[in-house]
């Protein structure tokens, strides 16, 4: 799956994410639904450099730009710049989690 596949699957999404889909793949698909809370207490579950990551990525989303560049820490990552897009850091995350997650 692709970051653009994943985002298709939104247009008709109802509901929770395809159980199918990993969880990091599923902390993806809810934030971009527009469910951060339940995004947000997922990513909080997961655990290691993945989960922080999401963490990260999800305090950046909301504008927790302190808490985000701890967890971007945690998570062994660089804080993005601000001139990069939330947008196109789910993108990159999802093509990300796609390598190891997807077909």
């Amino acid at each position: 799956m692709t970051a653009q596949e994943m985002a298709q699957t939104l247009e008709a999404a109802t509901g929770a994410p395809a159980t199918s889909l990993s969880p990091e793949l599923q902390v993806l698909w809810l934030d971009k639904a527009g469910d951060w809370e339940t995004a947000h207490d997922l990513a909080q579950n997961l655990p290691g450099a993945s989960g922080a990551w999401l963490h990260a990525y999800l305090h950046r989303c909301e504008g927790d730009l302190g808490n985000a560049s701890y967890w971007y820490h945690r998570a062994n990552q660089s804080t993005p710049p601000e001139d990069l897009s939330t947008e196109s850091e789910w993108r990159s995350l999802v093509s990300h989690f796609c390598r190891d997650h997807c077909r």
